[in-house]
Formats: C-alpha cells, sequence, structure tokens
C-alpha cells in the first residue's frame, strides 16, 4: 500500500510539473497580413447644412392695416404681380377722395389766380400810359403797380398748392394699391405668417407676412466646413450628400461659392462652402438637413494599404526595443521612422520577423491611404496585427514594474 501511495504521488508531481511547462510555454507568435491592393480612392471633407431655395424673397407690407382676404397658402405657385393678400382699402379709399378733393380745390384756386393776374396786369399796363398822359398821378400808378406783382405772388402760391395736393393725391392712390399685396416674383409660397382679421403695421423693419421661393427646382446647401480643411476646397468639385428623408439615396452637387468671412463659435474656426443642387424631382425641401461629403481629389487606380496598416507596431523584447526603438525602416538613416519626406512606414513578415518598410502616403478614404512611394508593390502582405506572443523581459537590469516596452 505504501508503495502504490508512493507511485501515485509520482505520477501526479510529473503530471503537474508536465501541466505547469505546458501552461507557462510562450504562446507562438502569429501575424494578421492585408495585401496591397490597386483600385479607386477617393478624399473628401464631411460637412453639413441645410438645404434652402438658391433665391427667397421675404414678402412684407408697405401700409398698415387690418388682413381682409388672403388669395394663397403654402406651397401655392404665384406668379409676378399676383395679389396674395387684400388689407382692408376702406381707409385708403377716403384719404383717396378727400386728397383728389384738395387737389380739385387748389387747381380753381390756380384758376383764380391767372385770371386775377390778367386783371392786373391790364390795369398796370393802361396806368402807365395814362400816368404817361398825365391823367392819373403817381401813387395811383404804383397802386396798379403793386396789385400786378401781388397777383404773380398769388398764382406761383396756387400752383405750389396745386403740386402739393397732386402729390398727396399720388400718394394716397399708391397706398391705396399697396393695400393688396402682390407677390414680386415668380415662385412658390413657403411660409405665411398671417390671418385674415390680423393687424399689419407698416415700420422700418417690416414683418414678413409671406416667404417665397423663387424656383424650388434649383436649391442650394450651405455648409460649414473647418479651418484645417477650407484649403481643399475648390469651386466646381463635385459634392456628394443624403438627407434623412432619403437615407439609401444619394444627390449630388457643385461647390459655386467659398465665402471668405470667418465664423467663430467658441475658437472654431470656420467657414461657409456654398453647394448648388439639381431638384428637378422635387424630392428635397427647404430646410433639410443634409450630411455632405465634397469630393477634394480622386485616383482611380492606385496602389493603396489600409489604415490600420500605419497604426501597427509590434511587440518586441526588451533588447530589440533598445537597439531599434520601435523600429527603423530599411534604408531611411531616420530614427524612429516615423515620417521619411513626409512619409511613413509599415512591416512587413520577413524570416518569421516585423520588418519596417519606408513608404510615402498620399490621399485616404474609407478604404484605404494611397501608396504614393515605396518598396511595396501589389499583392505584397503587410501586417496590421499581431496574434498571440509576449514581450520578453530583459535579462539583465531591473525589470519595469510596467510591463514588457513596446
Amino acid at each position: 500500500m505504501k508503495k502504490y501511495l508512493i507511485a501515485l504521488a509520482v505520477v501526479l508531481l510529473a503530471a503537474g510539473i508536465a501541466a505547469f511547462a505546458y501552461f507557462k510555454r510562450t504562446p507562438e507568435v502569429r501575424y494578421k497580413s492585408v495585401r496591397v491592393e490597386r483600385g479607386p480612392i477617393v478624399s473628401s471633407v464631411a460637412a453639413t447644412g441645410n438645404l434652402s431655395a438658391v433665391i427667397t424673397v421675404q414678402v412684407g407690407t408697405q401700409v398698415s392695416g387690418t388682413i381682409q382676404k388672403i388669395y394663397v397658402d403654402y406651397n401655392s405657385k404665384v406668379k409676378k404681380g399676383q395679389p396674395i393678400a387684400e388689407i382692408d382699402p376702406s381707409l385708403f379709399n377716403a384719404v383717396v377722395e378727400q386728397a383728389q378733393g384738395n387737389h380739385l380745390n387748389a387747381e380753381a384756386n390756380l384758376q383764380r389766380a391767372r385770371v386775377a393776374l390778367a386783371d392786373a396786369e391790364r390795369t398796370w399796363k393802361r396806368n402807365r400810359q395814362l400816368l404817361a398822359d398825365g391823367i392819373i398821378s403817381q401813387g395811383d400808378y404804383d397802386t396798379a403797380e403793386t396789385a400786378y406783382h401781388s397777383a404773380r405772388a398769388t398764382l406761383q402760391a396756387a400752383e405750389g398748392s396745386v403740386a402739393q395736393t397732386r402729390g398727396t393725391l399720388m400718394q394716397a392712390r399708391t397706398n391705396l394699391r399697396y393695400s393688396v399685396i402682390r407677390s414680386p416674383v415668380d415662385g412658390v409660397v413657403i411660409s405665411r405668417n398671417i390671418d385674415v382679421g390680423q393687424t399689419v403695421a407698416a415700420s422700418f423693419q417690416t414683418p414678413t407676412l409671406f416667404t417665397i421661393a423663387q424656383d424650388l427646382t434649383k436649391m442650394q446647401i450651405e455648409v460649414s466646413v473647418d479651418e484645417a480643411d477650407i484649403s481643399r476646397i475648390k469651386l466646381g468639385q463635385q459634392a456628394n450628400f443624403t438627407v434623412d428623408a432619403y437615407p439609401e439615396h444619394p444627390f449630388r452637387g457643385k461647390v459655386v461659392q467659398i465665402r471668405s468671412a470667418p465664423i467663430i463659435t467658441q475658437n472654431v474656426v470656420t467657414y461657409i462652402v456654398v453647394v448648388n443642387v439639381d431638384n428637378s424631382d422635387m424630392k428635397l425641401k427647404p430646410g433639410m438637413t443634409a450630411n455632405v461629403s465634397v469630393e477634394t481629389a480622386r485616383r482611380d487606380d492606385s496602389l493603396k494599404l489600409p489604415l490600420a496598416t500605419l497604426r501597427f507596431k509590434p511587440k518586441t523584447n526588451g533588447e530589440e526595443a533598445g537597439e531599434k526603438r520601435a523600429g527603423r525602416p530599411e534604408g531611411t538613416g531616420k530614427p524612429g521612422g516615423r515620417k521619411v519626406s513626409k512619409g511613413q512606414q509599415v512591416y512587413v513578415l520577413r524570416e518569421g520577423k516585423p520588418v519596417p518598410v519606408a513608404i510615402k502616403t498620399g490621399i485616404a478614404d474609407n478604404s484605404g491611404i494611397e501608396l504614393v512611394e515605396g518598396a511595396l508593390k501589389e499583392g505584397d502582405e503587410v501586417i496590421v496585427e499581431q496574434i498571440g506572443g509576449e514581450a520578453k523581459k530583459k535579462k539583465s537590469g531591473s525589470s519595469s514594474p510596467m510591463g514588457p516596452r513596446f
């Protein structure tokens, strides 16, 4: 029995040692890689904005009064000069009648002044001859001359009164005409802010009664572009966008204006970029939020890498980390290899080890980044991830409490 227990203990000890050695072993280091591919790359700038009509006219009133009639509503198509609302004209008609009466009275006074002037002129001329013949005295002549000049002044005053009453009459008639509010352009009513019976007032800042979009088949988007990206935006560039109403339907537009005035919000500087949009199918509505992507550069057939290849850094042991410091691209002569002539580095697998390769990149999109220069060709495998393995501690010196260095 004693021999049996000793044998069992030996077996268990051997099994424990074997299990410890198995689980303590260093996992095999493996790497996940992708191939260098050739394909299209489109670089773009993303921004958001709201759709609006290219030309929007806000219609107010030039006279005060009470709205008596409304002839149009939302989405009504209107023509230039078409009545869209009417203010109660009663007061304006009364003012016109009064102004017309005053004008007629002024014209009558003008006629009387002309007759009086003609009579005074005849008397003055006749007395001048009588004075020369010695029939009347100098005093009688002076009286006739004074009457003539007074009649001339009365005539001038009558003419001024006629002009004044004529202007008042014209203004009264104009106000009467303004009591009918008309559309200033051909378009579609997109907003109505009045109702029948509402009192409106003409003031320095006239309230908006109607908003009319001149042509909804042509719209625009004003997007805010960050100052870091504005240099990439050029006139004529294509813009693709979607709206929440049609999330699966892409729309297209074109950059037509880049405004120079900055907009500063909480120390963030942006610039307004205007994108024109064709809306012939009338799917788009004013005010819709557009998620815009302005195409700034395109490569139809270029070598490209996934962006993950640029983020990969292999785990190394202490000696390797001390010698390469996260790796040095082959033939670059640049410590760290972070940038070589504005380039970067990726890692390829050679003899089971990741080796850095210097590259120069170009434009990028969601699918990858353009490979401009470097010792890579289509089909080459580039590491994106390390699977398994541990970084070994240094054999000499004290170990770091923070674990292995990378």
